[in-house]
């Protein structure tokens, strides 16, 4: 098979699961609407053993629901399987990690981030997170096609093992970083749900969700496991690959600021949590803003600012 081959087989494949994410996404959406008007898991339980059915002949929209939530979980699955095999093969074809530009770095994070939620959805049941995981990687793969290059490679800047480390090390606490804020949104959502929703209009999925001191103890522990990965990344193996590359650990170039600024962030999230006891609404913006400063220096400082990073467009 020659190299053309496996970079069209990976085209394919990367935009085949573009599409089935976007489809895993409608499906999540769905499961959610389906259950709008139900209550939450405790009354139904009540009114079932009180003896109350659905009409004959209607379709319970709790099946209706899960029905929807499984059909996503399928297709989340099955677009992880495709896309692995879309990085895999771009590797095989650049004939290195395929990681190497903007392009293959939103398509092997995307695919880290799938991952990591199929993962702990088998852990600590966190579907509920399912539309925004699935439709942030798919607008992450439709945005990476923008940026198509075609494989080959790499400059020779990148030519060092310190790349496979830095990058996957960017590559691990970005996924789990994205797990993090979309359960630090929901908990923003469902916190404020709890405080000014009445307990007779309390219907619909979002309070068949954890309630929000668990979603807050699930963003909490995410990026618990993040942080010290993205130290190591960005201030560790990113300096000793830039003294490798270019005579110097640190430059003060665009990058390597917006990474530490993302690292100040995150580390001031933390030790909030750790020493003041911060919980809440204001722990979950301020994960959210380093959410943010994290999906600027992967887009905007790329896109927008330059710098020496920005061969890796």
């Amino acid at each position: 098979m020659t190299l053309e081959t496996l970079a069209q087989i990976s085209n394919y494949a990367v935009a085949s699961a573009t599409g089935i994410l976007a489809l895993a996404f409608v499906a999540y959406v769905a499961q959610w609407g389906f259950a709008r008007n139900l209550a939450p898991e405790r009354e139904r339980e009540l009114v079932t053993a009180g003896g109350s059915e659905a009409p004959s002949g209607s379709s319970d929209p709790v099946e209706r629901s899960d029905m929807a939530g499984g059909i996503g979980l399928s297709l989340t699955t099955l677009s992880a399987l495709v896309l692995a095999v879309g990085v895999v093969t771009r590797g095989f074809a650049a004939q290195r990690v395929p990681w190497g530009n903007m392009y293959e770095f939103g398509c092997a994070a995307t695919l880290a981030a799938v991952v990591a939620y199929l993962v702990l959805v088998r852990v600590w049941e966190i579907d509920w997170v399912g539309p925004i995981i699935t439709g942030f990687g798919t607008v992450v793969l439709g945005a990476s096609a923008m940026v198509y290059v075609p494989a080959g490679p790499l400059v020779p800047a990148l030519h060092s093992y310190w790349l496979v480390i830095h990058v996957l090390g960017a590559i691990i606490s970005g996924s789990a970083f994205l797990v993090g804020a979309a359960a630090s949104v929901l908990y923003l959502v469902k916190s404020r749900a709890e405080r000014t929703t009445p307990e007779d209009q309390r219907t619909g999925f979002l309070w068949r969700i954890p309630a929000s001191a668990k979603i807050d103890q699930v963003a909490y522990r995410v990026h618990a496991f993040a942080f010290p990965i993205w130290t190591f990344a960005a201030l560790i193996a990113g300096p000793i690959w830039a003294q490798y590359a270019w005579g110097r650990y640190w430059g003060w170039d665009p990058k390597e600021v917006w990474a530490f600024i993302t690292w100040v962030v995150y580390a001031g999230y933390l030790h909030a949590r750790a020493t003041a006891g911060w919980k809440g609404k204001a722990a979950a913006i301020l994960a959210l803003i380093g959410f943010a400063t994290f999906v600027f220096n992967f887009v905007g400082v790329n896109l927008f600012v330059g710098g020496m990073h920005s061969y890796a467009k």
